[in-house]
């Protein structure tokens, strides 16, 4: 079933997120690693900017999370995870497809550029990756991150 996340969720998103996104490790630059890859801190000044999350909870349990950003004419997808045990499962698709029921506006979506399995994930349900030079306008009017992470990164639209 998938729910809007709650104050109490905050633990088990921050659990989520940094268990799953282990599968960055040795992917993405090492100077973009952290460890923590999200610290706490992070987690809260990330929802305290608006990103929303939705869970995936299976009998009481939180096993992924997808956030979503309102910000200006679009919304961002941020922090989209699913608990290792439970990945290839169709957890994420349905998360996925929850928030793009829900959206009013479009939806743009930013990660590594060589985290593939992620991009794959996005263009099976319909998003497409930006030109380079639409990625750098995008970036610039709707994300605040370091340079480096800009020119590692990739932009998705639907």
């Amino acid at each position: 079933m998938i729910r809007p996340c709650a104050p109490a969720d905050f633990g088990t998103i921050h659990a989520i997120i940094n268990e799953a996104a282990e599968a960055y490790r040795g992917v993405i630059p090492s100077d973009c690693w952290h460890d923590p890859y999200m610290s706490a801190a992070a987690l809260a000044s990330e929802i305290a900017a608006g990103v929303e999350f939705s869970g995936f909870d299976d009998s009481g349990a939180l096993i992924g999370v997808m956030g979503s950003q309102p910000v200006r004419d679009v919304f961002l997808i941020r922090h989209a995870y699913v608990r290792t045990a439970h990945q290839n499962r169709g957890i994420g698709a349905q998360l996925l497809r929850s928030l793009i029921d829900r959206a009013t506006a479009p939806l743009l979506v930013g990660t590594w550029v060589d985290a593939v399995w992620a991009i794959r994930f996005y263009q099976r349900h319909g998003f497409r990756l930006v030109s380079t030079s639409e990625k750098e306008r995008l970036l610039s009017t709707y994300w605040t991150i370091a340079e480096r992470q800009r020119k590692t990164s990739v932009v998705l639209a639907r």
